[in-house]
């Protein structure tokens, strides 16, 4: 299975800096060009002189760029700088004139894993490589402030949400962050919730079946917590019932019109079954 780890990155970047969000800007899969080339996480600080609650965005300035490494991805130094194109080609892109000050630009990028062979390639270049935050790397001697997170060594108690990205999730992680969903009430953080977890039990569906077999109150969270998922799942199952039902009165001779009026669904939805039917038989 293809898990889409890039929009439960974001997700969860909303939660690690919700302390902020009404003066922060979320833009994700911000669009460089016509062509397939974007930002995965656009931050603007929508005030002046914003002071982010969160470690990892204490780096930040006006306009911050932020790449997201998933699991299985790489992370070279032609990567890294790839980052920096992007922060580049988007100043490039104001309205007028010098519009976003490249005195306003922050670089990230986001990792499980720390990237040994990186690191060292920096080092080698002449640029240096400082632990700021447990797991917040800064490297200085670049012409934008940038840094290197690794989600792994991140502390576990300020960036849950981040760390469920994970197909080793612990299970300390887990119930944590779950515990502190719970207490969430904006319909945004929940929405965030949902898609995070959605990612975290398919990466990690062995651990989350154990923990809602241990906890019964914790499998009553998640039920909760991806109740929009649930729902989903849902109508696809009613839907699926309702075309088999159809298909058979189709059968014995029911007209396309009284089966949309039984089944309380539109002729059109009713005709498509019957073409879908049609396009597999054949």
């Amino acid at each position: 299975m293809d898990i889409q780890w890039h929009p439960a990155f974001c997700a969860a970047a909303e939660l690690e800096f919700k302390g902020n969000k009404t003066e922060l800007d979320f833009q994700r899969e911000y669009n460089l060009s016509k062509k397939p080339l974007q930002i995965d996480l656009l931050v603007v600080e929508k005030l002046d002189d914003v002071n982010v609650e969160n470690e990892i965005g204490r780096i930040f300035r006006k306009y911050n760029v932020i790449e997201y490494k998933s699991p299985k991805d790489g992370l070279t130094i032609d990567d890294f700088f790839k980052t920096f194109a992007y922060a580049e080609l988007y100043k490039s892109q104001g309205k007028t004139v010098d519009q976003i000050p490249i005195n306003q630009l922050t670089v990230s990028v986001v990792r499980e894993g720390k990237p040994e062979e990186l690191f060292r390639s920096l080092v080698k270049y002449g640029f240096t490589v400082e632990e700021k935050f447990k797991g917040i790397y800064y490297v200085y001697g670049l012409h934008l402030p940038a840094q290197i997170v690794v989600t792994k060594e991140l502390d576990r108690k300020k960036h849950r949400s981040l760390r469920v990205l994970s197909e080793d999730a612990l299970e300390e992680d887990v119930r944590a962050f779950i515990e502190d969903a719970r207490k969430l009430t904006a319909q945004g953080d929940l929405i965030n919730v949902d898609a995070i977890l959605q990612v975290s039990v398919s990466a990690n569906y062995n651990l989350y079946n154990e923990l809602k077999r241990r906890y019964p109150e914790m499998c009553e969270a998640m039920k909760t917590l991806m109740r929009d998922e649930m729902m989903e799942a849902q109508r696809e199952g009613e839907m699926k019932k309702a075309r088999e039902t159809a298909l058979k009165m189709k059968k014995k001779g029911y007209s396309d019109t009284t089966i949309a009026d039984i089944l309380e669904v539109g002729v059109t939805t009713v005709q498509q079954w019957f073409s879908e039917k049609t396009s597999v038989a054949r």
